[in-house]
C-alpha cells in the first residue's frame, strides 16, 4: 500500500512538473512573439492570438497583428518543436549508445542532413519541403551508418564512437561546402552559408505543421519504447535477456531520430548543442527514468530554443545572429563539463 501510494505521489508530481512546465512553455513562445526590433505588449500579442483563432474582436494595429500572427508566432512555434525534437533524440542517442556526449550535432547526423538538403537545394533536385525533407533523412541516415562502421555501434566504446561523429561531421561538412562552391552562385553561397548556422527567418505556419507532426510522432514513437531504453543502460545483454528485440528497437529509434533530426535541419539548418546540454540538465532535474526524462527534455528543450532565439534577435542591434552561434556559446561550455566529468569517472 505505501509503494502504490509513494508511485501515485510520484505519478502526480510528475504530472504537476510537466503542467508547469507547459505553462512556462507557452509563457516564453509568448515572450518569443512579443520581442523583437517592433517591441510588442503581452498583452497585445494574446489580443492578436485569440482574435486570429475568434477568442475576441479587440482593435489592434494592422502591421503589429501581422507581424505577430504572420510571423513571430510561428517561428517561436518551429522554434519550440525543433529544440524538442533535437532535444528528445539526444537523450535517446545518449541512452542507445550508453554514451553521455552524444547527440545528432555531435555524431555527424546533423552534418548529414545539411549536406541531403544543401544538394536538393543546389542541384535542383526535386522542390517544395518533403522533397527536402527525404534528401536531409537521407543524408543523416548516412551520415549515422557511417558512424556505426567507424565506431562499431556501442562495442566501440564512448570515445571511439565520438571520434567517429567528429570524422563524420568533417566529411559531410566537407562534402555540404564542394557543393555549394561548385554548383552554386554567390547570392546561394550566401544564404546557404548562413542558413547552415541555423535561421528560423524563414519558417511559416506550413513549416510548423510539419514540424509538429514529425515531433509529435517522434515522441510517442520514443515513449512507447521508454521501458527498453531504460534496459539498455545496462547494455545490450540484459536489455535482451528481458526479452527486449534489441535490434528492432535500436534501429526503430535510430530511424525515429534520424527523421527528426533530418526534417529539423531541412528547415532550420543545423543547430548543434541543444540534444546535448538538454537531456543532462533534465536528469539532473527528474533523474534517468526515461518516462519522465523524455517528456522533460521536450518542455526543456522547446524552451531553450525559444530563449536561444529571442536572445539571437536582441543581441546585436538591427542584426539578427544565426542560432546555432547561440546555442553553441551555450553548448561548448556545457560540453567540456560533461567531456571532464566522463573523464574523471573513467
Amino acid at each position: 500500500m505505501n509503494a502504490t501510494t509513494d508511485k501515485t505521489w510520484e505519478h502526480a508530481g510528475l504530472g504537476l512538473f510537466i503542467t508547469l512546465g507547459g505553462l512556462l512553455l507557452l509563457l516564453t513562445i509568448a515572450a518569443g512573439t512579443g520581442i523583437g526590433e517592433m517591441s510588442i505588449s503581452i498583452e497585445t500579442t494574446f489580443a492578436a492570438m485569440t482574435n486570429k483563432i475568434g477568442w475576441s474582436a479587440v482593435a489592434l494595429n494592422p502591421i503589429q497583428e501581422s507581424v505577430i500572427w504572420d510571423y513571430r508566432l510561428s517561428r517561436a512555434l518551429v522554434g519550440a518543436c525543433c529544440g524538442a525534437g533535437l532535444a528528445v533524440s539526444g537523450a535517446v542517442l545518449q541512452s542507445l549508445l550508453r554514451n553521455p556526449l552524444a547527440e545528432p550535432y555531435v555524431l555527424g547526423i546533423s552534418a548529414g542532413a545539411s549536406t541531403g538538403a544543401v544538394s536538393i537545394i543546389i542541384l535542383g533536385v526535386g522542390v517544395g519541403t518533403v522533397t527536402l525533407s527525404a534528401g536531409a533523412f537521407v543524408g543523416a541516415f548516412v551520415a549515422f551508418a557511417f558512424v556505426a562502421l567507424l565506431s562499431h555501434g556501442a562495442r566501440g566504446g564512448a570515445s571511439k564512437t565520438i571520434l567517429a561523429g567528429v570524422a563524420a561531421s568533417q566529411l559531410f561538412n566537407a562534402l555540404t561546402s564542394y557543393v555549394v562552391t561548385t554548383s552554386g552562385n554567390a547570392q546561394q553561397t550566401r544564404d546557404v552559408m548562413f542558413w547552415l548556422l541555423g535561421s528560423f527567418g524563414g519558417v511559416r505556419w506550413p513549416e510548423f505543421q510539419l514540424i509538429l507532426i514529425v515531433v509529435v510522432i517522434g515522441f510517442l514513437i520514443c515513449m512507447y519504447f521508454a521501458s527498453a531504453l531504460d534496459a539498455f543502460a545496462f547494455g545490450d545483454d540484459a536489455a535482451a535477456s528481458l526479452g527486449i528485440p534489441v535490434n528492432i528497437v535500436r534501429i526503430a529509434l535510430f530511424a525515429t531520430t534520424a527523421l527528426m533530426t533530418a526534417t529539423i535541419v531541412s528547415m532550420v539548418g543545423s543547430i548543434g548543442f541543444v540534444g546535448l546540454v538538454v537531456p543532462h540538465g533534465a536528469r539532473f532535474i527528474v533523474g534517468h527514468n526515461h518516462i519522465r526524462l523524455l517528456p522533460t527534455c521536450m518542455v526543456a528543450g522547446g524552451i531553450f530554443m525559444v530563449l536561444a532565439d529571442i536572445t539571437s534577435r536582441v543581441v546585436l542591434p538591427q542584426q539578427v545572429l544565426p542560432i546555432g552561434v547561440v546555442t553553441a556559446l551555450v553548448g561548448v561550455p556545457a560540453f567540456s563539463i560533461i567531456l571532464y566529468r566522463a573523464k574523471s569517472t573513467t
